[in-house]
């Protein structure tokens, strides 16, 4: 995963007007590009909307089906700052390694979570046998006083799994319906998956203070008078009470919530930082194989390098 677009200011308003009575929901459409060989629909960020709470990053990988002979995905050793990696499984299994030493096999309905802190580097690849791929992969960033923490890896095999009105929920981060999942967090945030098999209307309180997004990862979702398809995110902003979301067969939504970081955050390649002048020393830094980030071990080929950063760059940094 990395974002090369020339502004990487990631700061904006939460709020959806309301008008005649009637919040608007910002319907957000996904763009299409390619990680590690795997196609995926990238929503977040965009023009339109950089963070949901600290999400600032979001792609939907796959669903893919490639040969048994083919490589699948592989994405090489690439370093993160100032940021959480979060791996949401669907189909397929992929191997993360990290320069902490980790190696795990993320599986259909497990999280990683990778915290970058000052500076870490990893891999993701599918397993030789592995013929398919569906995953959300997401970055948090980092509220400033946590930028720097300690690197470390967390997996989550176990999470809270219920059903209600309908609904299959797994709660993958925060709190949600009286559940509260053990994944490790620096500010306040959900996360949640909710999958219906039949047609059917989920209600959900919510947390005024935070701001909320729904994407549709499979199936129609309809929030009001909205409808919206595979890879689209309606954005609802802050100081709702509840909601009700209404999902065809066959519906697999991601809820995404927080409060909003308001903090300046710039992304740039595989970077998360306070400033451009924090990113721009990470990516230097990271160019001369600094140890900041370390080696992956038992990886079989050449680490990622990013394009030159396209803005100015003061002579101390």
């Amino acid at each position: 995963m990395s974002n090369t677009e020339s502004n990487p200011k990631l700061f904006e308003s939460y709020e959806c007007p309301i008008v005649d009575g009637h919040r608007l929901i910002q319907h957000l459409s996904s763009r299409t590009a390619e990680v590690g060989g795997i196609p995926i629909n990238r929503i977040l960020p965009q023009r339109k909307r950089r963070m949901i709470g600290a999400w600032c990053f979001l792609d939907h990988a796959g669903p893919a089906v490639f040969s048994v002979d083919s490589q699948g995905m592989r994405v090489g050793p690439h370093p993160h700052t100032s940021l959480q990696t979060f791996t949401w499984m669907l189909a397929g299994d992929i191997l993360h390694r990290d320069s902490l030493g980790s190696e795990q096999v993320i599986r259909p309905g497990e999280v990683n979570l990778m915290t970058a802190g000052r500076g870490i580097a990893h891999t993701e690849e599918s397993l030789p046998s592995e013929s398919q791929l569906h995953a959300a992969q997401l970055w948090i960033a980092l509220p400033y006083v946590h930028r720097h923490t300690e690197p470390r890896f967390d997996h989550y095999p176990d999470l809270p799994r219920w059903q209600e009105q309908g609904v299959d929920i797994t709660l993958l981060t925060g709190a949600l319906k009286g559940h509260e999942a053990p994944t490790l967090a620096f500010s306040p945030l959900v996360g949640a998956d909710m999958l219906a098999d039949a047609a059917t209307t989920v209600h959900l309180d919510l947390h005024n203070h935070f701001e909320y997004g729904v994407l549709v990862l499979e199936g129609n979702l309809r929030i009001n008078q909205d409808t919206f398809a595979p890879n689209e995110l309606a954005y609802l902003g802050c100081g709702l009470d509840d909601i009700a979301l209404k999902l065809d067969s066959n519906t697999r939504v991601l809820l995404l919530g927080g409060e909003p970081l308001n903090e300046e955050i710039f992304i740039w390649w595989n970077f998360v930082g306070h400033s451009k002048a924090e990113i721009a020393k990470a990516q230097k830094e990271w160019e001369a194989g600094d140890a900041r980030f370390g080696d992956v071990p038992e990886f079989d080929g050449d680490r990622m390098m990013p394009p030159p950063i396209p803005w100015r760059i003061e002579p101390d940094t």
